[in-house]
């Protein structure tokens, strides 16, 4: 199987907010993900929305079906973190802590000669499945 790979750095946003978003779109195939991501009324959907396209765009590169693409892994984590200051009263001043995001993502092919399960593969071979089980114990 073809995989395409794509990372965001460093999105201003919290890693636990845009989990929300990714949720939504893991293992889904490229254009169901591209509509859930289109009609969703969150702030990260649009940075994802991008990460997606160009992943897209990198398969296209590869010359590989942008239709058959599907969200095989993607992961949210915590980036950069921002410090900044707040004054406060009696001259004290309280940490912030702006939180950045990494997001990677990974599309793979849904080629129906590679996805073929291990039966087929022993089937193919003439080996029956009692005997695949023995020999894996």
């Amino acid at each position: 199987m073809a995989e395409v790979r794509a990372q965001l750095n460093s999105l201003r946003h919290s890693p636990r907010k845009a989990r929300l978003t990714v949720n939504l779109i893991r293992g889904k195939k490229v254009e169901d993900a591209l509509t859930t991501l289109r009609f969703l009324a969150k702030r990260s959907a649009g940075p994802v929305e991008k990460l997606l396209k160009s992943a897209v765009a990198n398969a296209k590169e590869r010359r590989l079906d942008s239709n058959s693409l599907t969200i095989k892994e993607i992961r949210v984590d915590g980036g950069r973190i921002l410090r900044r200051r707040r004054p406060a009263s009696r001259g004290h001043a309280p940490p912030i802590r702006k939180r950045t995001s990494r997001i990677s993502l990974v599309l793979t092919t849904n080629d129906k000669r590679e996805t073929m399960d291990k039966k087929e593969k022993t089937a193919k071979k003439g080996i029956s499945e009692k005997e695949v089980i023995n020999s894996s114990s």
